[in-house]
């Protein structure tokens, strides 16, 4: 978790699990450590390639919220699986009351006096988990699921379905 005064926020990571033309998510969690109500933005170096619901909020003192963050479906795979997209989390403490329609840019700034605490995530394709198989090595049968030929020429086996009759 995050060491900033105001949010806790988990995971630092974004672990997305890259499959190509596929959408996928990850979310993060946001737990207000203050007694204060806390506003938050999140900006990202590639706008066009993430979704971020919501991008701007509040967080309730002592209270969390979930913000989720999808990545569009990829046409192609980078290279190395590497990627170099950062996600800035910013947060600052505002009046109790406050809504999410209350937020304004001017809430971040720093110029104007602001203690904005502010929080970089890193994005990590890890590889997708693979589908168990449906017949475990060692199984009681012992036998292969896709059948085999005997010597007589008959097909024996579970997986019928390729042949023709």
């Amino acid at each position: 978790m995050s060491t900033g005064e105001l949010l806790g926020i988990e995971p630092l990571e974004l672990k997305f699990p890259f499959e190509l033309k596929k959408q996928i998510s990850c979310s993060l969690q946001l737990s207000n450590k203050t007694d204060n109500y806390v506003a938050f933005k999140v900006k990202t170096t590639n706008p066009k390639k993430y979704c971020v619901r919501p991008n701007a909020g509040i967080v309730l003192p002592r209270s969390t919220c979930d913000v989720i963050v999808t990545m569009q479906a990829q046409k192609e795979a980078p290279t190395d699986m590497q990627c170099k997209d950062k996600f800035l989390l910013q947060s600052v403490k505002t009046n109790d009351g406050v809504s999410a329609k209350d937020i304004n840019a001017e809430m971040f700034s720093k110029e104007a006096g602001h203690h904005v605490e502010e929080c970089k995530l890193r994005v990590l394709y890890v590889s997708p988990p693979q589908p168990p198989s449906p017949v475990q090595e060692g199984s009681e049968e012992g036998s292969s699921p896709r059948g085999s030929v005997s010597d007589n020429g008959n097909v024996t086996g579970t997986d019928l379905s390729t042949v023709s009759t």
